[in-house]
């Protein structure tokens, strides 16, 4: 070999090289190291655990001057600080957690029989249902087919629907928000343990009326349907995000994660398909950012100096690494963004530092601007969907 053709090919072969190693540094960047992110949050959540001795509240947010929001087991979000506590549980394996998690899992217990709410599936399932899963305990059984009974008493044949809220501003009677997605799974449950069908047609029946009212063309999401007795569509709103025909970011989080679920219990392709199309819109927006946490919402006015909502990049993490394992060649795209998401989670911009944020794991949340309402906080939710997706990544990898 004469020297020119040597030093083209050696040049060549230092290009080859820088190039793989960019390749191998990049991929790397987006390995998350989960033992460790779980050793913080148990570090962290030990520190919860001893500022938060009363259980007759349950752990929510914290408020803008350091001191904690905490809010009655009938609040909606009830269910989520025992489910994380379950979830450290559950990779651990350490008695300390359940003990833990059985004691903030009991403070919500009486919730079981609340008909006031449509939000049982995120109070009880994320709690006794993570419980169950664990523990095999029949207690936590009878729990939830009682919250199911109580939670399927606002389902009206005549509408279609599960009820949300008992009335909305305006008038209206009958509204119905997309996180009720969310508290399908429960009736699901309750079908295969009890044998009775009528709380799984219950959820079919909800998830096609919404997938008929809620969307627009475009598969972004309202939050609020306004409906009549006779399930006629009055109205279509905005409650948590930016105006009637904006999208809030995570409420369209929840609905993919919702038709997630109902493809996994069904088997039904268009719920698959549907769940495609929802996060499709929510993965290539022009408005959400490179790091894939989104602004509050997708059309705030202020982009790129509004907030944005953690909360809603854990809840479409968690959702997008369950829809990959369905979606065969175009469920690549969906794991790596998931998996941008929860880098960007487990980075020092999101993930509290031990001690920090009133013990919580996540920052800069947003629960409702538009409502002037916990703006830039942690929020337990989102803790629990980190956690949960963390745990999916961790056992995808393995596979």
């Amino acid at each position: 070999m004469n020297f020119e053709l040597w030093s083209l090919n050696f040049e060549k072969m230092k290009k080859l090289t820088l190039l793989l190693a960019f390749i191998s540094t990049s991929l790397l960047a987006q390995k998350i190291d989960v033992d460790k992110q779980f050793a913080l949050a148990g570090q962290q959540y030990q520190l919860m655990l001893a500022a938060q001795a009363d259980t007759s509240t349950t752990v929510h947010s914290a408020k803008q001057d350091g001191t904690y929001r905490n809010m009655k087991s009938s609040w909606w979000c009830s269910g989520f600080f025992p489910g994380g506590l379950w979830y450290l549980f559950e990779k651990t394996k350490d008695p300390k957690w359940e003990s833990a998690a059985r004691l903030w899992t009991a403070a919500v217990k009486k919730e079981q029989f609340n008909t006031g709410t449509h939000d049982l599936g995120f109070m009880m399932y994320d709690s006794f249902g993570n419980g169950l899963r664990l523990t095999k305990d029949p207690e936590y059984k009878k729990v939830l087919i009682q919250s199911a009974k109580s939670l399927a008493t606002r389902f009206d044949p005549k509408i279609g629907l599960i009820k949300s809220w008992n009335s909305f501003k305006g008038g209206y009677q009958y509204p119905v928000i997309i996180d009720n997605m969310m508290n399908l799974e429960l009736l699901f449950w309750a079908s295969r343990e009890t044998g009775d069908p009528r709380y799984r047609e219950i959820a079919i029946t909800h998830a096609d009326n919404t997938m008929k009212n809620h969307f627009r063309p475009d598969y972004s999401s309202y939050h609020v349907i306004c409906y009549d007795v006779d399930g006629k569509v009055l109205a279509k709103k905005q409650h948590q995000g930016y105006q009637d025909e904006s999208c809030w970011t995570r409420g369209h989080a929840w609905a993919m994660y919702g038709y997630v679920e109902m493809y996994r219990n069904t088997k039904d392709k268009k719920y698959l398909d549907f769940a495609q199309k929802i996060a499709d819109f929510y993965i290539n927006h022009p408005n959400l950012p490179s790091d894939k946490i989104p602004y509050w919402d997708f059309y705030a006015p202020n982009i790129p100096t509004e907030e944005r909502d953690a909360s809603a990049g854990a809840i479409a993490a968690s959702a997008l690494l369950e829809l990959s394992t369905y979606s065969g060649e175009k469920g690549k795209r969906y794991y790596a963004d998931a998996v941008k998401m929860l880098s960007s989670l487990s980075s020092p911009a999101y993930r509290a530092a031990l001690g920090e944020n009133n013990h919580f794991l996540i920052k800069h949340c947003v629960g409702a601007k538009s409502l002037n309402s916990e703006i830039d906080v942690p929020l337990i939710y989102a803790d629990y969907y980190y956690l949960e997706g963390l745990l999916r990544y961790q056992k995808m990898a393995k596979k």
